[in-house]
């Protein structure tokens, strides 16, 4: 209340205040609680504040998601500008994308035309109604993109991993005014995209959106890059205020699943696709399997569904409130039955600690999987969900239970 006019609590915090107020109840004997409180929530917000300007005021996409198609890679003038004249007789394509400098696993491998393909894109942003956008992986590239006036920038995966490739980046954007797109690092790591979001946005670049294109993984899947939807999501419950647009070709690695990735993406109330389209994939120097042609690229647009993030039909919110409340009794009910769960946990391990036995007993989690798989792919749930469920169980079971028998627990 002392300090109520010098800030205004956003709705978009309360979860960071619930989770403060929960830590800072605990501190009973805190002579300056409301102080050391207020500083905690005003440090909170600090942290997760970017000032990035609106999506809507640099992308005129008219209320529709921003579509951005191109070769993967710029090979030729010829295959260019036929490329992107097709794409632009697509009405929901606004950007042309083509990468210029392509940064390779291996040497010897096609690594771009370099600053001459800038040339054949100039010609597309005179030809065309479509705008341009390339990869940068270095401030030459920057500049030199910069005095062919290209449209958008984005900065690839590979780059994304290196904080210091991403600070040169940032130190050559400073007093330049242009839409930066940033794609999630290789690895599943949140930190390290939030690291290079930062990093640019302090160099004054407010025009930032992420591109989601998957992430690698050893574990076996139909996909080339494992979408992994719980990071960009969680990515924008803590940064509401970026755009994230979906790469579906990486992530897919083959034309058979860019469609349903597309769509989902969407559903999940991403603001755009970037998808890699080429006028004679079967021939391109680069990830030939993920492009498709313009007429594909058309055909999948056309098939998507778009939908509304929000509805003004009152029955609609009346009967989704009542669902949503039904959900969190569930929830309330499932947290006591873990609880509970975590209790016998402790007991076990005391029990084990006392009978001098190893904490991880393998017939026992034979048993438990083999039960609970069965019983919940009877209750109509997948088999998969339901292991990694047992999972993070059994993990934090054995943590608990290594705690107790080294004297840790309580």
């Amino acid at each position: 209340k002392k300090r109520q006019s010098v800030f205004l609590l956003n709705p978009l915090h309360i979860n960071t205040i619930k989770v403060a107020k929960y830590k800072f109840d605990v501190i009973s004997n805190t002579h300056n609680f409301d102080e050391i409180f207020l500083l905690y929530i005003c440090g909170a917000m600090i942290k997760n504040k970017l000032e990035i300007k609106p999506f809507t005021e640099w992308a005129d996409t008219k209320g529709a998601p921003l579509v951005i198609a191109g070769p993967c890679s710029a090979e030729t003038k010829d295959q260019v500008l036929s490329t992107a004249h097709e794409i632009a007789k697509i009405p929901q394509v606004q950007i042309f994308r083509a990468g210029i400098w392509k940064p390779r696993t291996r040497p010897n491998g096609f690594e771009g035309v370099g600053t001459k393909g800038l040339q054949w894109l100039q010609e597309v942003k005179k030809t065309t109604r479509l705008k341009t956008c390339t990869e940068v992986a270095k401030p030459h590239h920057i500049e030199e993109a910069l005095k062919h006036d290209i449209d958008m920038l984005w900065i690839g995966a590979r780059t994304v991993v290196n904080p210091f490739s991403v600070q040169e980046l940032s130190e050559a954007l400073k007093g330049v005014d242009i839409p930066i797109l940033i794609k999630n690092p290789i690895t599943p790591d949140i930190q390290l995209w939030i690291g290079a979001i930062e990093r640019i946005n302090k160099a004054g670049i407010n025009k930032i959106a992420v591109i989601h294109r998957g992430f690698h993984s050893f574990e076996k899947s139909p996909y080339r890059n494992t979408p992994m939807w719980e990071i960009p999501l969680e990515l924008k419950h803590n940064y509401p205020e970026i755009p994230i647009i979906c790469d579906p070709s990486h992530i897919s690695g083959c034309k058979e699943l860019i469609k349903p990735v597309s769509q989902e993406a969407l559903d999940l109330n991403m603001k755009g696709l970037m998808i890699e389209t080429h006028n004679n994939p079967n021939k391109a120097f680069t990830d030939a399997k993920q492009q498709i042609t313009p007429t594909q690229l058309q055909k999948l647009l056309n098939s998507l569904k778009i939908r509304s993030a929000i509805s003004h039909n009152k029955e609609y919110k009346n009967k989704l409130e009542e669902l949503r409340k039904d959900i969190d009794k569930l929830d309330i009910e499932m947290l006591c039955s873990i609880s509970k769960r975590i209790n016998l946990v402790k007991e076990i391990g005391k029990y084990k600690n006392e009978n001098n036995t190893t904490i991880f007993q393998l017939e026992r989690w034979r048993e438990i999987t083999h039960d609970r798989i069965r019983y919940g792919t009877s209750q109509g749930l997948e088999e998969d969900f339901i292991l990694d469920l047992l999972k993070l169980l059994h993990k934090e079971s054995i943590k608990i239970q290594t705690n107790i028998l080294n004297k840790k627990g309580k």
